[in-house]
């Protein structure tokens, strides 16, 4: 998102015509708040009613904030809040500490995946959910919070007193080397530290030989980390994206520093829930012929929003241009006569039968605008089946982690899932009544061990380590290993179809 100020010199088409809207308005309003038959809550007619209302005619990312969506979209927006340091979550109806992150007020404590939080400051959880229990752990940094926990082996509750901090919030939330020279980074969203977050795992990750960007699940944000980040992967002076819009001429972003000659080959992830500024990142590497982009169309989000705060800790970020990526593709899908749900949720047959606008990349590739990125290789997200999402609803991997690390304490250098494992997890599953057949077991043999290892690894070696394990068996991962030669190809036609067209041009 842009921050800007409101510019005064826009006025409506005709100033009568608002005056009549308004005092309409104002008397409907009126007549509702004395004739309807309950007593009617302003900031709920007009918060979450009219102004909503007026917002989704104009277009689906126009929104209106509370004071409290607008503390969390600036929270967002910083990276950082203050808490306790942890991630919370639904479990056996209960709210479970998902895992502390390293080195927060609640690792120090020695809270451990799988508690289970049943009170915090005195008050019982029960019948809280999971974002109740978030707002009590979080509050000013330097004061105390007490935390009621029960533990699998331990007699009674546990209790602790935490001394809440600053939080960071991190964008990039794993950044390692998969194989030897060939580093993974993902990112999560865009906010005022990606930019720096992704030079410093870059910086860590050392003489990369190649690198898959992982911007599955993106949705975006600051459009200049965006920018920023862009231009660690792009060439000084290349252009990264463009917007205008009717108060505003074009501005153009370039490449500022660029990637210093490190030209390793890239493949970038992405799939529907990749949106607004991860697809302005995607969309400049493709159509620049930087790197491949692997995976599903992107959301298509092509519209830019100006937050304006307002008064009461409020805020409107309302659409003031739409932006373009460097060949020209305006990639917002088409909103026209389509419901807010249908919008976000309901894309079945979209990619088949929306119409797209063709362009071309440096080196004379087509890509499509106007329905997101579409990947230059496709690779559809895997979908579960019956028995994986039978043990997924019933937390299955997550409750038999916490139950092995209580007796176990696995070397992680060594730690694999053999069959010994497997029969004691075919045991737990006997013991928590959950269905299975041998057939079953035998056909998702991978998918199995994989998230019982990545459960076990959070538990017993923190987040990060199991988020490793379960990107190196994640297929779409695998896919884009085996496609980072397909990729150094591309880049490398790429180059010299343009230095052959400059060859050209300068005999001509």
């Amino acid at each position: 998102m842009l921050f800007a100020q409101r510019n005064p010199s826009v006025a409506p088409s005709s100033d009568g015509d608002v005056r009549d809207s308004v005092k309409e308005f104002t008397q409907v309003y009126s007549i509702v708040e004395e004739n309807y038959a309950e007593p009617v809550d302003a900031d709920k007619a007009i918060y979450n009613g009219a102004i909503p209302g007026m917002l989704h005619v104009l277009d689906p990312h126009s929104n209106f904030f509370d004071p409290k969506a607008y503390s969390l979209l600036k929270e967002d927006q910083r990276g950082k809040y203050y808490g306790v340091g942890m991630t919370v979550g639904p479990r056996n109806n209960k709210v479970i500490v998902i895992a502390p992150f390293v080195g927060t007020p609640a690792y120090r404590a020695g809270i451990h995946p799988g508690d289970i939080i049943v009170a915090v400051d005195g008050k019982s959880t029960d019948n809280m959910s999971t974002g109740d229990v978030a707002d009590l752990l979080k509050g000013p940094k330097g004061t105390t919070v007490h935390i009621t926990i029960l533990r699998e082996g331990a007699e009674k509750p546990l209790e602790f007193s935490v001394v809440r901090d600053e939080i960071p919030r991190y964008s990039v939330d794993l950044h390692f080397i998969i194989q030897p020279g060939i580093g993974y980074m993902h990112v999560s969203g865009f906010n005022e530290t990606t930019e720096h977050e992704v030079a410093e795992a870059l910086d860590q990750m050392g003489d990369l030989k190649g690198l898959i960007l992982d911007l599955r699940q993106n949705p975006g944000g600051l459009l200049s980390e965006g920018v920023g980040v862009a231009d660690k992967f792009l060439r000084k002076g290349q252009l990264i994206v463009s917007h205008h819009g009717r108060a505003s001429s074009e501005k153009r972003y370039t490449a500022t520093h660029g990637n210093g000659g490190k030209e390793y080959p890239l493949v970038v992830l992405v799939n529907r829930g990749t949106a607004s500024a991860a697809e302005i990142v995607a969309g400049a590497i493709q159509d620049h012929d930087r790197g491949l982009i692997v995976g599903e169309n992107t959301f298509g989000k092509g519209l830019v929003q100006t937050v304006y705060p307002l008064s009461e800790n409020t805020g409107l970020a309302l659409t003031t241009a739409k932006y373009y990526t460097p060949s020209g593709r305006l990639i917002q899908r088409d909103y026209s006569n389509v419901s807010l749900y249908d919008y976000y949720f309901n894309r079945e047959s979209e990619d088949a039968s929306n119409p797209h606008e063709v362009k071309l990349t440096d080196s004379g590739r087509t890509v499509y605008g106007g329905g997101g990125i579409t990947p230059d290789f496709k690779f559809p997200t895997p979908k579960s089946n019956h028995f994986q999402d039978t043990l997924l609803q019933h937390y299955a991997f997550f409750n038999f982690a916490k139950h092995y690390t209580v007796n176990h304490h696995p070397d992680e250098k060594k730690f694999e899932v053999d069959d010994v494992l497997m029969q004691e997890f075919r045991k737990f599953m006997d013991s928590e009544n959950i269905p299975y057949a041998e057939a079953d077991l035998a056909q998702n043999s991978d998918w199995v061990r994989s998230n019982i290892k990545s459960e076990i690894f959070i538990d017993a070696f923190g987040q990060d380590e199991g988020l490793k394990v379960r990107a190196e068996s994640d297929p779409e991962v695998v896919k884009a290993l085996d496609l980072l030669p397909q990729a150094k190809q591309l880049a490398d036609n790429a180059r010299r179809t343009i230095a052959t067209r400059g060859s050209v041009h300068v005999n001509q």
